[in-house]
């Protein structure tokens, strides 16, 4: 095979459907990012909401080590093995009585709650999902349908039938397109993600439980990025009060590792049999193992007054920020999860926040997102901040 060397950059070999700036990192710690040239950068980002306990945790270290001394990475789902039951177990007692089905992504969790939304409606004309404007569900042909960004959807169409859009906070609109006969599932994230950080009311929340449960149709919360002590609760859904049919989870659940999962209420869960979904890779020994010590972690309930602790301090400093008239004009979000609205594009800030050594990303075309490690350090979330303000300023 010919070398690629001297014919064109290794950049080029990877499919271009990401746009990533020049740095190259070569290694991590704690909240911090390290390039090849030994620039450090301070990451907001935390892989998208998926490196909860920041880079080279110890506790994930360990929890590697002790898998790969098993000698089991990997044995298909054709035979059992105690991670994958241990930790679905787990699951479980932190969020409500069913059963666990794990994959590989967020995206492959949020087809399999529309799947299994569909079996347990007993299919043909129950089969449509009800979604809310301004959300993010994945890119597969089924999540793609029911995410709200037009421009995502368009190359791809005709994509996956049967999606009803209703809005957030407003219960009419979703009594108008559910129908008993013909919907299988309500889908909703607790905290809005990619469309702008958006924490949906606890009092709807608990209209929409009431609403599904009239007219026979299952409830899904999508926790992919807002679960898993991001809010400062252990699941975001918890201060509402209300028990979905199915939770969905990916992101942080594995510390870094790609992994995927749902949470299914017996109700659910007793009309799936075998033969009806699979995965190859789905809660394999190591991840698993990695998940399982992650999930001992961030539940442990000293760890989640600290991330309460650091949101308090995030909130403080992004209202200073608000004060200072440099073009944040709101802020938006739950715990470690906050969006600061602009009166600009945020394009050019993420850019400028870049040239400051700080890792931010956008949700939306003017709201800035933050996503710092949960077990980020106070005087960083000084320092983050201080850097957000001084793109602000680059870029005005």
């Amino acid at each position: 095979m010919p070398s690629l060397t001297g014919t064109r950059s290794t950049r080029d070999a990877l499919l271009g459907v990401y746009a990533p700036p020049n740095e190259m990192f070569v290694s991590g710690e704690g909240s911090w990012l390290v390039e090849e040239s030994g620039r450090r950068f301070l990451d907001f980002t935390a892989g998208i909401a998926v490196n909860a306990l920041g880079y080279d945790a110890p506790v994930i270290r360990r929890a590697v080590e002790e898998a790969l001394a098993t000698g089991m990475i990997h044995t298909s789902n054709l035979f059992r093995t105690e991670p994958a039951e241990a930790l679905a177990a787990e699951l479980v007692e932190h969020t409500f009585p069913g059963r666990v089905f794990f994959c590989n992504s967020g995206a492959e969790a949020g087809e399999a709650t529309f799947k299994f939304a569909r079996r347990w409606a007993g299919g043909g004309a129950k089969h449509e999902i009800v979604a809310f404007r301004g959300s993010f569900h994945g890119r597969l042909f089924g999540t793609l349908a029911a995410t709200d960004r037009p421009a995502y959807r368009a190359p791809f169409e005709p994509v996956m039938p049967g999606v009803r859009w209703a809005e957030v906070g407003d219960i009419e609109s979703v009594r108008a397109v559910v129908d008993r006969a013909t919907t299988a599932a309500v889908v909703i994230e607790p905290v809005q993600g990619e469309g702008g950080i958006r924490p949906v009311p606890d009092d709807f929340l608990r209209a929409l439980r009431a609403l599904c449960d009239e007219h026979e149709v299952a409830l899904i919360f999508d926790e992919i990025q807002c679960g898993f002590g991001r809010t400062g609760d252990l699941f975001a859904f918890e201060s509402s009060g209300v028990t979905p049919d199915m939770l969905s989870l990916a992101k942080p659940i594995a510390g870094g590792f790609p992994m995927g999962a749902v949470v299914l209420a017996p109700h659910v869960a007793d009309t799936i049999a075998p033969g009806d979904h699979a995965t190859t890779f789905g809660g394999g020994p190591l991840v698993a193992h990695v998940a399982r010590a992650v999930l001992r972690t961030v539940a442990a309930p000293a760890f989640l007054d600290g991330v309460r602790e650091r949101a308090a301090r995030l909130d403080a400093a992004l209202h200073e920020l608000v004060a200072a008239g440099v073009g944040a004009t709101t802020v938006r979000g739950r715990g470690l999860m906050k969006g600061v609205v602009l009166n600009r594009p945020a394009a050019p800030v993420v850019a400028a926040a870049r040239d400051e050594e700080l890792l931010v990303c956008g949700a939306g075309p003017d709201v800035v997102r933050l996503l710092p490690p949960l077990n980020v350090e106070l005087a960083e979330i000084d320092e983050g901040i201080a850097r957000l303000q001084r793109a602000l300023e680059a870029s005005s």
